[in-house]
């Protein structure tokens, strides 16, 4: 709502500006008031047809569109340098009070016909090879710029356009983890639509173009969590689809510690008893982590893992074609690994849990009991099954998960003590509208929820629980919910470590990869079966 009062505000503030300046163009202020008559004049000042500003209507192309007006009128009242320039695109309707109310500033004409009949002369000048008449003009030109002019333009519009379209249309991301490994594989590098699940407009302004939360090189976080402006989200152009990947800010990243690893949350830190160096980071929804995960369920579901199948609402899911668990690996003390052989299948050092974390070598490794060629390998079911036939003398057994409410959402061994990542659940994923009923073990599920993602302050008195001060025996969700798991479900922090995706922290669609390196690291190879593959597939 704020953001729609700033920009109704804005508007006003603009027509005021256009009925102050317009009598200097000798049009009536009047028409700087009517809605649709005001950009048509304006139009018409800077040498447009009227029809120009139907593009006005098209969302995104219209904001290049006024910028492009405001800096040609400022132009037609003879105000060419960098600096009116800069102050036509910061914010229109103070350099056009300024105009209006300095007699000394004059209507110039239309500059866009001025600029073309000048650029007319010329080429008529040189057609004529009137050498003298053609050096005067060049010379004088009042639109030429200067090399440094035209070097700052280009690197500033350069900058604003990318920053623009990333932060409103597409954004490229790169895969850094395994978690959606046979999916989307470390180094795979993607094109997410910011579009397609409605464009989030930015809520942190302050920050340095181009960069999401962290300086590079120097550290630090790269942007003020103040001025800010509220959640606000255009129309969709699709629904979330249920079993799609999408990319969304991880939700409990708003007080982090940072890792040259990884960010860790407050209360992993404290859980698992991490180690880390340096201050607790807070972040806004918009500047916590990017995670790209499989929405599993989304709002209005209910979700059940058993034995690491998932169902929805009692009904088994569709099984990405890709999804892995881990397995123990014995290839036998004999065997001979075939390097090659297992990278056609898929599998190669970004599959394995020791070499890949730990700097083991990989599948030469050697047990306490004596048993050699020994890993822990992600894999999915044919690559499983041809692992076995490449090696049929092989151990291969899938690793038994074990209750941990240390990494297991909701945290809560009294209430939840056999939750596991392969036998999790039921757990409800809440639609907006629905009603929670205020119990201790609801409270333990969607207690953050309430509390943090929509913002309520939530305290007990004996039995009862007050919501911002109102003792309730039911709260009424905000907005909907998701659950995000990974493809490699038994390397994958996702949901089941933390819980639910709020709507306002979904970013947008994977689209392709448009390259890919092999185990994230260019010097291994580069990916060409994977390049222009689709990022949103079963």
């Amino acid at each position: 709502m704020t953001i729609l009062i700033f920009l109704l505000v804005s508007y006003i503030l603009l027509s005021i500006s256009l009925y102050m300046i317009f009598p200097k163009a000798g049009v009536p202020a009047i028409k700087g008031l009517i809605p649709g008559v005001n950009f048509m004049e304006w139009a018409k000042l800077i040498g447009r047809k009227p029809t120009y500003t139907l593009l006005l209507l098209i969302p995104i192309v219209n904001i290049f569109i006024f910028t492009g007006m405001a800096v040609d009128l400022v132009r037609s009242f003879g105000k060419l340098k960098f600096s009116h320039t800069a102050l036509a695109v910061i914010y229109a309707p103070a350099i056009f009070a300024k105009l209006a109310t300095d007699d000394l500033e004059k209507y110039v004409g239309p500059i866009l016909e001025m600029e073309h009949d000048y650029a007319a002369q010329i080429v008529a000048a040189e057609k004529s090879g009137d050498k003298y008449s053609l050096k005067k003009l060049q010379e004088d030109n009042p639109y030429k710029k200067g090399g440094g002019r035209e070097w700052v333009e280009s690197v500033v519009f350069a900058v604003f356009a990318a920053a623009f379209i990333r932060m409103f249309l597409i954004e490229a991301y790169v895969i850094p983890t395994p978690s959606m490994e046979g999916s989307l594989n470390v180094g795979d590098f993607l094109f997410v639509s910011k579009a397609h699940y409605g464009i989030r407009t930015p809520m942190t302004v302050a920050m340095f173009p181009l960069l999401h939360n962290t300086l590079p090189l120097i550290g630090g976080e790269s942007y003020l969590e103040k001025p800010s402006l509220p959640y606000f989200r255009l129309p969709a152009i699709e629904d979330i689809q249920r079993g799609k990947p999408f990319v969304f800010n991880w939700p409990v990243g708003d007080s982090i510690y940072l890792t040259p690893q990884r960010s860790w949350t407050a209360n992993q830190v404290k859980r698992q008893e991490i180690k880390t160096n340096g201050e607790l980071i807070t972040r806004p929804i918009d500047k916590k982590d990017h995670y790209i995960k499989r929405a599993v369920g989304i709002a209005g579901d209910s979700l059940q893992v058993i034995d690491g199948l998932i169902h929805i609402n009692g009904t088994p899911e569709k099984v990405p074609s890709h999804r892995q668990f881990g397995y123990d690996v014995y290839l036998g003390n004999n065997a001979i690994v075939d390097i090659k052989k297992l990278d056609k299948l898929g599998i190669d050092i970004g599959d394995s849990g020791l070499s890949y974390y730990q700097n083991w070598k990989f599948l030469s490794n050697t047990t306490q009991d004596g048993r050699k060629n020994y890993d822990v390998l992600f894999l999915d079911d044919s690559q499983l099954e041809s692992l076995k036939a490449m090696y049929p003398n092989a151990s291969i057994d899938r690793i038994k998960q074990k209750p941990d409410t240390n990494r297991v959402f909701p945290n809560n061994a009294a209430l939840f003590p056999d939750w596991t990542v392969d036998d999790y659940g039921p757990i409800y994923i809440p639609k907006v509208g629905d009603e929670i009923t205020m119990t201790p073990k609801n409270m333990a599920i969607y207690g953050r929820l309430i509390k943090v993602y929509e913002g309520n302050t939530v305290t007990k008195k004996g039995s009862q629980y007050q919501v911002n001060g109102v003792t309730t025996k039911k709260y009424t969700v905000k907005q909907n919910y998701y659950w995000a798991m990974g493809d490699n479900r038994h390397n994958s922090e996702d949901s089941r470590a933390w819980g639910f995706v709020p709507h306002d922290h979904v970013v947008g669609k994977p689209l392709f990869i448009w390259f890919s390196t092999k185990e994230g690291n260019i010097t291994n190879g580069i990916n060409w079966d994977r390049i222009f593959k689709s990022a949103s597939a079963d």
